[in-house]
């Protein structure tokens, strides 16, 4: 069955499926949110053969993977979820089942975090688009901003990189995944395909604040963003909009094992720096609460360098094997550029 078999009113209603019954129907949807939280508001656009493909992703990874970009971009900004709404551009031949399978995975990943898919647009298009606005919430005093990165803050990653630049390698060259085992290989892949927005780290952080009292003082807040386009991308960024440097020290930066048995040492380098969609968060404070914070985390979480007074990110060598180099924006993935993957 055809989406141009049943038509956008026969599509809205299977998808309704999806959404509480108590929230869609009308023309906007109206979320409650308390007096004393910020509304933060969100929005991603996957485009086929672009963000994603048949090749390395079934529909309900493609909706898995999309929400969690979403959700991602709200762990950064320090936010609760409180729902999504869905805009989709769809070709008439596009199979129904495809549609729902896209939905399955989208709910799949929102109901662990207890997010519903509260409305949304379909539109016919020449080519498969989804567009995602998610909205959260957050107290005024811990929004987590790109500028407010200070001399002396350590720079925290929440988990591994490289993984899903792996993962998607393996999707597209099976071959490449002889030299490891199957578990191994399921591993990476599922990194790329399932990505895991880091909402779980968050009480974590506020918990450190509270206790030790830092949150009261404006010198200590937090800085950061998300690391979907790349670590170098994230770390570039929050640089930029800080006016600030850092120093990485590439030994300390945390990688899947498994790399090493699969990639050159110069691969390992790219994928972990460029590769992106690992969906980490990386952080700016004192390195007080990132020694306790990376404590608690856990499973490679890591401080991974230094904030500086210079304007350049500098990733040194501690073996003094390798000269340091300096990081840039344009080995990331750039939209309107030559450098475009998944």
């Amino acid at each position: 069955m055809k989406v141009s078999d049943i038509g956008e009113q026969g599509l809205l209603k299977i998808l309704q499926r999806f959404c509480p019954a108590d929230i869609i129907g009308d023309d906007a949807a109206v979320l409650t949110t308390n007096p004393d939280r910020s509304l933060v508001v969100t929005t991603d656009v996957l485009v086929d053969n672009i963000h994603f493909s048949e090749i390395t992703t079934q529909p309900e990874d493609v909706g898995w993977r999309a929400a969690a970009a979403n959700l991602s971009d709200l762990a950064a900004m320090g936010a609760s979820p409180l729902g999504i709404t869905v805009g989709l551009g769809l070709p008439g031949d596009r199979e129904v089942d495809w549609v729902e399978r896209l939905y399955q995975g989208m709910r799949e990943c929102l109901q662990k975090y207890d997010t519903p898919i509260v409305g949304g647009d379909l539109v016919r298009s020449p080519i498969t688009t989804i567009s995602i606005t998610a909205f959260g919430e957050i107290c005024p005093q811990r929004v987590i901003r790109r500028n407010t990165a200070k001399v002396g803050d350590a720079i925290v990653i929440t988990g591994v990189h490289g993984a899903s630049r792996a993962g998607l390698e393996l999707l597209l060259k099976p071959e490449l995944g002889q030299s490891i085992n199957p578990i191994e290989k399921q591993a990476l892949i599922r990194a790329h395909q399932r990505p895991q927005p880091r909402l779980d780290v968050l009480p974590i952080l506020w918990n450190i604040l509270e206790t030790r009292q830092f949150m009261s003082a404006d010198t200590e807040k937090i800085s950061g963003m998300d690391s979907s386009d790349g670590l170098a991308d994230a770390i570039l960024q929050i640089c930029r909009a800080s006016h600030v440097g850092a120093i990485l020290e590439w030994q300390k930066i945390p990688v899947p094992d498994t790399l090493h048995n699969l990639l050159t040492a110069a691969q390992i380098l790219e994928y972990t720096l460029y590769g992106g969609e690992d969906f980490e968060l990386v952080l700016c404070m004192p390195n007080t609460i990132a020694e306790i914070f990376v404590q608690q985390i856990g499973n490679k979480a890591a401080i991974i360098g230094i904030i500086t007074p210079d304007t350049q990110v500098i990733l040194q060598d501690q073996t003094n094997t390798k000269p340091d180099q300096v990081l840039t924006l344009n080995r990331g993935f750039q939209h309107f550029s030559d450098n475009l993957g998944e």
